[in-house]
């Protein structure tokens, strides 16, 4: 028994290493002893001595006490379906755990290797790869972005000539959001997405205003991909996931939804019905967001970031970009102290991580949201201390909550009731938003019609920078069809739509857009356009109405071919070898013109807005002339 006390006292006192050479020299005495139970009780004694587990580690760290029934308190105030936590410290995990369900219908819990959605805490992962880059000497940050991606083209020439690299890494390029662009207009082709940069419009100079892009990130992983040779995805494997051990983690929808432990995604509907969601694809906008990963593997992430972008002592982010990407590089906005929180203070970005001051310590970090998950990435590089949050909730705000309760744990700081606080911010900005849509409703023109009936306002509305809006009739009611989503069109007054979704092929009253549709006339008289705020920075985006065509065969089309004389001009319909159904129109001095066929022996002009064709027949059925409605008359032409 002496014997067994005193090793007990000495294994407490050994360090680790000291403790792995005790287990090997013990486990051989061990095997040389002939007594069964001297054996057994010294056997015992090692498996007990030898738990450092972060079980053990967690209990005896104070900072943790009473953390898990916070935690479980939050996710009852914000109703939600789980959420799970990590925490580290230098390069240890001190704390892991999982709260909820992911699978809330099955009641299926949330573990620290539950994989989630992490949105925009992918952006560092973009933005490292490009570092990594630049220290083999790849690419320089002062690069312009046309360097790498020749086709690349922005709004104007002063953007073409202006924008760098780092401009696009910082949010810098005058550009807004334009997120509709991509997630109402979905595409699995990056060139489809690049290509659209162009007809977005900027709210500002370069370098003068910081504005959250996502396309400034796809544009980051396609220079990765031009430069390796490799898709984004095969860089991110590659370079940081295998040798961060990320071996769940994955950045695309099937990787999430054939997970072995993967998370649903659930909203809160009526602030009680948690209801599932659909996962979003998010497709080839994904170097700005597509990771999915678990709080287990994102603490590697977070380690390699406190320790100057090493790992188990492998360097996997170059030092000096590391150092970069976690300084100021823009001012987002001004954050000046308040009486409430005088020691909260500034506002930037750096590299995919925004930085300020949270009671005076340094913090890094960057939130995420995706259609039923929200996400938060932290640390305190001068604590050498991580956080990370992920939730299968719907832009919810606990991953935020808990960041900062764990943070004032951590730190040692004074503590902040933070989940009282968000939710009195959270139930003040109901009421506002309730006030808010009393207000819209009191500016509508009661008893006013539309200026057509709702058959002339389908067809394709099209913008070069988003996509194509299918409008579609359905009985007595307007649709409008985007290739992710369709919406019912609720007259509200006039030409104006209100925008009201749909569940499971259903109209739901309860989900009203703040957007509108404005349908505009030309000066013939037609729906021409329809325009709706999709930036609040910018004016209105207007997509361009093009009539439904008609199929239309080779026979019929033949009968409008010939000359006929416009006063006294000669015009000619025909038909084009190897294009056998398109009918053409040619006037002498200008270009030739490709006809859509939009109703019967009726055709508009391709690329023209406001000029239609209608031919007519004599009384033996022969096409004898065709009449020109355009902005400046109606003319009609006679069959030569």
């Amino acid at each position: 028994m002496k014997i067994i006390l005193v090793m007990s006292y000495m294994i407490f006192r050994l360090s680790e290493k000291e403790l792995n050479k005790f287990k090997l020299a013990f486990t051989f005495y061990l095997l040389v002893q002939k007594n069964t139970m001297k054996k057994l009780i010294l056997f015992l004694l090692l498996s007990w001595v030898a738990l450092p587990s972060h079980a053990q580690k967690q209990k005896n760290d104070n900072r943790f006490t009473g953390l898990d029934a916070e935690l479980n308190q939050v996710l009852e105030t914000w109703n939600a379906a789980g959420f799970a936590v990590a925490v580290v410290e230098k390069d240890k995990i001190l704390y892991s755990k999982g709260f909820g369900y992911r699978d809330y219908e099955q009641k299926i819990p949330v573990t620290p290797n539950t994989l989630f959605a992490i949105g925009s805490s992918s952006k560092a992962f973009t933005s490292g790869l490009l570092g990594i880059l630049r220290e083999e000497g790849k690419l320089s940050f002062d690069d312009s972005p046309i360097k790498h991606i020749p086709e690349l083209r922005f709004y104007s020439n002063e953007m073409n000539n202006l924008i760098t690299i780092q401009d696009m890494m910082t949010h810098r390029t005058g550009l807004p959001r334009h997120d509709l662009s991509w997630y109402f207009f979905t595409t699995q082709s990056r060139d489809t997405l690049m290509q659209r940069i162009q007809y977005l419009e900027p709210f500002a100079q370069v370098r003068e205003k910081w504005y959250y892009n996502n396309f400034m990130f796809l544009a980051q992983g396609v220079i990765t991909e031009r430069i390796t040779g490799k898709t984004w995805e095969e860089n991110l494997k590659e370079k940081l996931f295998d040798p961060l051990e990320m071996n769940a983690s994955n950045a695309m929808i099937d990787g999430l939804k054939n997970g072995k432990e993967a998370a649903f995604g659930y909203e809160v509907k009526n602030d009680s019905l948690i209801k599932k969601m659909d996962y979003y694809d998010i497709a080839a906008m994904g170097p700005a967001g597509s990771i999915n990963s678990s709080v287990n593997e994102m603490s590697n992430w977070l380690i390699t970031w406190i320790n100057g972008g090493k790992f188990k002592e492998k360097q996997i982010l170059p030092e000096s970009y590391v150092k970069e990407a976690m300084s100021p590089q823009m001012i987002m906005a001004n954050s000046l102290p308040d009486k409430e929180f005088p020691d909260m203070h500034l506002s930037t970005y750096g590299y995919g991580w925004m930085i300020s001051s949270y009671k005076g310590h340094y913090r890094v970090e960057h939130g995420g949201n995706i259609n039923g998950f929200s996400a938060n990435v932290a640390f305190f590089p001068s604590d050498s201390i991580g956080i990370v949050v992920l939730a299968n909730q719907n832009g919810s705000p606990i991953p935020a909550i808990v960041r900062n309760i764990i943070s004032d744990r951590m730190l040692k700081v004074e503590k902040t009731d933070w989940n009282k606080i968000q939710k009195e911010k959270a139930d003040e900005a109901k009421k506002q938003a309730e006030s808010g849509r009393a207000e819209s409703k009191s500016i509508q023109k009661k008893g006013t019609k539309t200026s057509h009936i709702l058959a002339e306002f389908t067809g394709d509305y099209d913008h070069p920078g988003y996509g194509t809006i299918a409008v579609l009739l359905d009985r007595d009611s307007l649709f409008a069809q985007t290739p992710y989503e369709k919406v019912w069109l609720k007259h509200f007054h006039y030409n104006i739509f209100s925008l009201v979704g749909m569940e499971d092929g259903k109209v739901d009253t309860t989900i009203v857009s703040p957007m509108q549709f404005n349908f505009r006339i030309n000066d013939l008289g037609e729906i021409a356009s329809l325009s709706f705020k999709a930036e609040p920075t910018v004016d209105a985006i207007e997509f361009k109405r093009k009539p439904k065509e008609i199929a239309v065969d080779k026979e019929t089309l033949e009968k409008y071919a010939g000359e006929y004389e416009l006063a006294g001009q000669s015009i000619k319909f025909y038909l084009k070898e190897g294009n056998e159904n398109t009918l053409f129109l040619f006037v002498a001095g200008q270009p030739e013109y490709e006809l859509l066929a939009i109703g019967k022996d009726k055709f508009s002009l391709k690329i023209v807005e406001g000029y239609s064709i209608e031919f007519s027949e004599d009384e033996s059925g022969k096409i004898n002339e065709a009449t020109f409605t355009q902005p400046n008359g109606v003319f009609v032409a006679k069959r030569k």
